[in-house]
C-alpha cells in the first residue's frame, strides 16, 4: 500500500470558509489506536432466498412509527403509500409502534422479540421496513439493528423550527404513489456522476478512484448491452445552477455525487437549529452550496435515485463512531487544529440526532428523487480507496448499488449491497479481536496484524454509516415497472370516503364500550393503520385519537360508551 492509499481523507467542509476541514488527511496508522466497536449481532437471517426480493407478495412491506399522537399523524399522512404497498403485496401492512429514543440494547431486544417473534408466520414477516420519524423518534440504533435482517429506509420531514412537517410526509407519499401507478414513458434511466471541482485531496481521490473508474465501467457495460442505461455521463458543474440543470432532465436518473458535506463553523454552530437547517449540505464552492432552501421548488432528479456521498449528508447521529478516536488524536495535538474543527460538527452531549435538511427537501419535492443513500456520520474516502482482504474491489463497493438501481430494483436492495460488505468487514474485525483473546488466554503471542485491524475498523465504520432515506420499496418509475392497473384500494379507504357524510357524533355513539377499547388497543399496539381502525368502528380519525388520549389518561372508564 503506498502513501496515498494509506491516507485517510474526509469529505467535510467548514461553514466559515467552505473549505475542507481536514484537507491534509490523517496517516493510515492512526486508526491502529481506534477503540474496539461495541459487540453486536452481525449475521442476518435472509428469508425466502430463492424468491425474487423485488416481489412484495413474497417479501412483504411494513411500517415502523413512533408511539403516541405524533406517530398517529405521521401514519395518517402516508396512508396513500401504505394503501399502495398493501395493494402490491395483497395483504395488510404490518405496523410496528415503538417508543422514542431506543438505545442499542432496546433495539436489539425489539429485533429479537418483536421482529423475529415466533408468532409471526414466516411468509408474513416483512423484509421491507419503512421507518417514520427523525432519529430521536425511531432511533438510528433501531435502524442499524434491523439492517442486519431487513431492508430498512426512513422518511422524516421537519419545518424550520424542527417540528414535524406532516405536509412533507403527505407530499412524499403522493409522489411515490404517482410515479408507481403512472410510471414514465422511459424504459431505461440515465446514470449520472458528479464530483465537486474544488481541487481538495478528498474529491480528487473521489474522481480518480471512484467516479472515473465507475464512469468507464458503466460506459463500456452500456455499450455492450450489459447495463440498461439510456445514457451514462458526468455532470460538469461549478455552481449550484449548473448542478441543478445537469440533474434536471425529465428521464428518471441515478446520480452518484461526491462532495464535501457542510460541517459546523470553526467555533461550532451558534444555535442547534442552525445545524438542523444547514449541516450536511452539498458544498461546491465558497458561495455555491446546495442546501434545503436552495433546492426547494427546483426540479432535480425527478422520480430518480441519489447516492449522496458526503459527510453527514443523510444526517447527524447522537454519537459518532469516530468521536473517541478523533478526541484522542486531538488531545495529542499532532495534527494541528483541524481535528478540533471536525469534532465541532459532531453532536455535543444532550443534542438530539437529526435527518439532514437537504435530503428532506429533495424527498418532499414533487419533482425530486424517490430515495437517497447517504452517510449519517463522517464520510471518508476509505470505502472506495482502501485495499482489504475482502474479495470486493475498491470502486465496486459503491458502484454495485448504482448498478442495482439502474436495473430497476428497489432502493432497499441497493443499500443491502453495501450492508453485505459491512457485515463482511465486521466479521473479520470481530475475528481479529477473538484471535487476540484466544492467544492471550493460551499464553501465546498475539498473531493479529494491527495494521490490518485498523484497516478493517475504518472500513467497517465507513460502510456502517450509509443509510437509506425514503421508502425501501421505491424503485425507478420505468415504463415496464409501472402498475398498469391501479392496485385495489383497501376497504378502509373506500369506507372512509362514504363515512365522511355521516355526523361524527352519531357514529361515535354507535360504538360500544368494548368496541372502543378494542379500537384503542389496536391503535396502541399498531395492529392496523389508524384509518383502517377508524373505518371499522365507523368514526372519524379525530374521534379515534380522542379515545386514545382518554384511554391513556384514565383507562377504560374514561372511554364511556
Amino acid at each position: 500500500m503506498n502513501a496515498r492509499e494509506d491516507r485517510l481523507d474526509l469529505l467535510l467542509a467548514d461553514a466559515d470558509e467552505r473549505r475542507p476541514v481536514l484537507d491534509e488527511g490523517l496517516p493510515g496508522d492512526t486508526a491502529q489506536r481506534a477503540p474496539r466497536p461495541r459487540k453486536g449481532r452481525d449475521a442476518n437471517h435472509w428469508r425466502r432466498t430463492d424468491a425474487d426480493r423485488n416481489d412484495l407478495t413474497l417479501q412483504r412491506w411494513a411500517v415502523i412509527a413512533p408511539e403516541g399522537r405524533e406517530g398517529d399523524r405521521m401514519m395518517e399522512a402516508v396512508q396513500p403509500l401504505v394503501a399502495l404497498r398493501e395493494g402490491e403485496q395483497g395483504a395488510p401492512a404490518r405496523v410496528y409502534r415503538v417508543p422514542q429514543g431506543m438505545d442499542a440494547k432496546r433495539s436489539a431486544d425489539f429485533r429479537r422479540e418483536i421482529y423475529w417473534s415466533e408468532e409471526v408466520a414466516e411468509e408474513d414477516r416483512p423484509l421491507y421496513l419503512m421507518m417514520l420519524g427523525d432519529l430521536h423518534h425511531t432511533s438510528l440504533e433501531l435502524q442499524h439493528a434491523l439492517a442486519n435482517d431487513a431492508l430498512a429506509g426512513r422518511i422524516h420531514f421537519a419545518d424550520s423550527a424542527g417540528d414535524t412537517d406532516l405536509a412533507g410526509y403527505a407530499a412524499y407519499a403522493e409522489k411515490v404513489v404517482r410515479y408507481a401507478r403512472r410510471g414514465t414513458p422511459e424504459a431505461s434511466p440515465d446514470l449520472l456522476f458528479y464530483v465537486t471541482p474544488d481541487g481538495s485531496a478528498a474529491t480528487v481521490t473521489g474522481k480518480a478512484r471512484l467516479v472515473g473508474p465507475s464512469l468507464a465501467t458503466s460506459t463500456e457495460a452500456s455499450e455492450r448491452g450489459k447495463l440498461p442505461a439510456a445514457s451514462v455521463r458526468e455532470i460538469s458543474a461549478g455552481s449550484v445552477d449548473d448542478l441543478l440543470a445537469g440533474g434536471g432532465g425529465a428521464r428518471p436518473s441515478v446520480l452518484l455525487s461526491v462532495s464535501h458535506g457542510l460541517g459546523a463553523p470553526r467555533r461550532g454552530w451558534r444555535r442547534e437549529e442552525d445545524s438542523w437547517r444547514r449541516q450536511g449540505a452539498l458544498v461546491i464552492g465558497h458561495d455555491e452550496i446546495l442546501d434545503a432552501e436552495r433546492l426547494r421548488g427546483q426540479t432535480f432528479l425527478p422520480g430518480g435515485m441519489w447516492f449522496y456521498l458526503a459527510c453527514l449528508g443523510a444526517g447527524t447521529p447522537a454519537a459518532s463512531a469516530y468521536h473517541t478516536w478523533l478526541s484522542q488524536l486531538a488531545q495529542e495535538a499532532r495534527h494541528g487544529g483541524s481535528l478540533k474543527a471536525v469534532l465541532h460538527s459532531l453532536p455535543a452531549s444532550g443534542q438530539r440526532p437529526f435527518v439532514a435538511a437537504l435530503p428532506q427537501a429533495a424527498l418532499a419535492n414533487p419533482a425530486g428523487p424517490l430515495a437517497i443513500i447517504g452517510h449519517v456520520d463522517l464520510a471518508w474516502t476509505y470505502s472506495f480507496s482502501s485495499t482489504t482482504s475482502l474479495s470486493e474491489g475498491k470502486k465496486s463497493r459503491i458502484y454495485r448499488p448504482l448498478e442495482v438501481l439502474v436495473r430497476g430494483s428497489r432502493a432497499g436492495i441497493a443499500l443491502e449491497a453495501l450492508m453485505e460488505l459491512y457485515r463482511g468487514a465486521n466479521d473479520e474485525l470481530a475475528q481479529s479481536y477473538q484471535l487476540e483473546a484466544d492467544a492471550r488466554a493460551a499464553g501465546r503471542a498475539d498473531p493479529t496484524d494491527r495494521a490490518d485491524r485498523a484497516h478493517l475498523w475504518m472500513l467497517r465504520n465507513d460502510l456502517r454509516g450509509y443509510v437509506l432515506l425514503g421508502d425501501p420499496a421505491a424503485r425507478l418509475p420505468l415504463q415496464q415497472l409501472a402498475l398498469r392497473a391501479e392496485a385495489p384500494a383497501p376497504a378502509p379507504v373506500e369506507v372512509r370516503s362514504t363515512q365522511a357524510e355521516e355526523p361524527a357524533a352519531d357514529a361515535a355513539s354507535a360504538a360500544s364500550g368494548p368496541a372502543r377499547e378494542a379500537a384503542v388497543l389496536a391503535m396502541i399496539r399498531g395492529d392496523e393503520a389508524p384509518r383502517a381502525i377508524a373505518a371499522r368502528v365507523m368514526v372519524s380519525l379525530e374521534t379515534l385519537w380522542t379515545w386514545v388520549d382518554a384511554y391513556r389518561a384514565g383507562g377504560r372508564e374514561r372511554l364511556g360508551g
